[in-house]
């Protein structure tokens, strides 16, 4: 199967963002519409609560997981980044719910999760670490989701793929966090 395949199976199905589907399930309605205007597992938290919340991210990291599983057996090991951002790219940009989703740093951590366990583990742990001494989880999901990119690159190697696919998945990412500094820069307060 070819990496353009691979890759178009992988954002059609990160286009099915959890949140949206969990909390519309639950007849909470759309989490774009409440608390930080988010559809990820922060807002679900905000919203329904931390189960539902466990229940969103290990749907993500789950389908992301399976992604990579398929990417490692479909391609060569240095094109598995690609795969990776067309599943971070299908959760920002979902086409089942008007390209507006969540960020991707749980379905980063489910592909990585499968390509490289330690680094997975070592970005978990940097969050923690971020968390505790400043207590801003969007800067913690920034440090994981660093480290998730470099482990991405270190497993496939330094190749022009490897690095575009983990360069890209991280600047995605890190935009998609760009409200949450500038809120930081304004002194309000607000994000998610």
């Amino acid at each position: 199967m070819g990496t353009l395949a691979v890759c178009a199976g992988a954002y059609l199905l990160a286009s099915l963002n959890w949140a949206i589907v969990v909390l519309r399930a639950l007849g909470r309605g759309d989490p774009r519409a409440r608390a930080s205007g988010n559809a990820g597992t922060s807002n679900v938290y905000r919203v329904a609560g931390p189960l539902w919340a466990a229940v969103v991210l290990v749907l993500d990291v789950g389908r992301a997981a399976l992604v990579a599983w398929a990417a490692l057996r479909l391609l060569p090991l240095e094109l598995a980044p690609l795969a990776a951002l067309a599943v971070a790219f299908g959760n920002r940009f979902p086409l089942w719910h008007g390209f507006r989703g969540g960020k991707g740093v749980a379905s980063l951590l489910g592909f990585t999760a499968v390509l490289h366990p330690l680094a997975a583990a070592f970005a978990c742990s940097a969050w923690v670490v971020v968390w505790v001494l400043g207590r801003v989880h969007y800067v913690g999901s920034l440090a994981m989701v660093a480290a998730l990119a470099g482990g991405e690159i270190l497993r496939c190697g330094w190749g022009p793929a490897s690095v575009l696919g983990g360069a890209t998945t991280l600047a995605l990412i890190a935009l998609a966090h760009a409200p949450n500094f500038r809120a930081a820069i304004a002194h309000t307060g607000e994000g998610s």
